[in-house]
Order: structure tokens, then C-alpha cells, then sequence
């Protein structure tokens, strides 16, 4: 049961991400800081996997930013009496970014990780399938690694989806 949560709630995420009103719209709106270049996110840089930047970079082709959605925790809470399953899944969406130089990367980082955090403000409330958004998150952003491009940096937004399904 908690894995078909868990992998339900990523997928609900990641059509969250990559809608029409999800990341790029909000990359391309006038509320974003700029003169930032900043790439658009295509669906390639968009992942349902939870894997280190050490592996990631030595396994694969990648594209930056990236952006990798993860389900971290489920918590059946038996919030609702006769419900198989009513609670909370903690959700991770981790954005990284990579440049061949260090100036900037923190400044792009940060953009990046502004838009997602208003696509979550802009997707409160219930998102369908027994799945709903309260608002509130937590971001914290790494130290700078050599890796990817030659510099990588990353940042991840944290937050929960309430849960309430049979």
C-alpha cells in the first residue's frame, strides 16, 4: 500500500511539474528575477528517481538543471475512520544545477528553486485521487561540489501531500 502511495503521489508531482502552468510557465513569467540565464526545464531533466549526484553524474547523460522528484516518507495517520489509507506523504523535489564556472551557479540555483516553490504556491489545494496540498514547504540549498558541468550545485524543496484513499 505505501509504495503505491508513494509512487502515485511522485507521479501526481511530476504532471505538477511539467503542466502548462508548472515550471516553464513559471521560468517565463515577469515575476522571476532577471537578467538570469535561465534554461527552460524539458521533460528529459525531469526524473522520478532519488540518486546522488556522484552516481547520477558517473551513470548517466545529463541534462542541467535537474530536477528529481521523490517520495521521502508515508505516514498512514488513520485520519479518517474506514480509510485504507489517510495521512501524509513528504515529498522531495531536488534541483540541480551545473556550470562550468562558479559565478552565478548559487544565483541560477536560486531561480530555479524560486519557481518551483511558486508553482507549490500556486497548487494549493486538492490536486485529485485523494491527493491534496495544504501549502507550506522547506527548501535548503547545498554547498557548491565539483561534479556535472564542473561545478554542481543543488537545492531541495520539501513538502506533504495529504493522502486519503480506500
Amino acid at each position: 500500500m505505501t509504495g503505491s502511495v508513494a509512487g502515485a503521489t511522485t507521479s501526481k508531482v511530476m504532471q505538477l511539474i511539467t503542466s502548462d502552468s508548472g515550471m516553464n510557465a513559471t521560468l517565463q513569467s515577469a515575476s522571476m528575477p532577471g537578467p538570469l540565464p535561465v534554461d527552460l526545464i524539458r521533460t528529459q531533466q525531469v526524473s522520478a528517481q532519488n540518486v546522488s549526484v556522484e552516481i547520477s553524474d558517473r551513470s548517466q547523460a545529463l541534462h542541467y538543471p535537474l530536477l528529481q522528484v521523490y517520495c521521502e516518507k508515508v505516514s498512514n495517520l488513520l485520519e479518517e475512520k474506514f480509510r485504507t489509507f489517510s495521512g501524509k506523504a513528504q515529498m522531495a523535489i531536488e534541483i540541480r544545477h551545473s556550470q562550468d564556472r562558479i559565478d552565478g551557479l548559487e544565483a541560477a540555483l536560486a531561480c530555479y528553486a524560486d519557481a518551483m516553490m511558486q508553482v507549490l504556491d500556486f497548487s494549493r489545494g486538492d490536486w485529485g485521487d485523494g491527493m491534496y496540498y495544504g501549502g507550506g514547504y522547506q527548501a535548503a540549498f547545498s554547498a557548491v561540489k565539483h561534479g556535472g558541468k564542473n561545478f554542481v550545485q543543488s537545492a531541495k524543496v520539501i513538502f506533504e501531500i495529504g493522502v486519503s484513499i480506500n
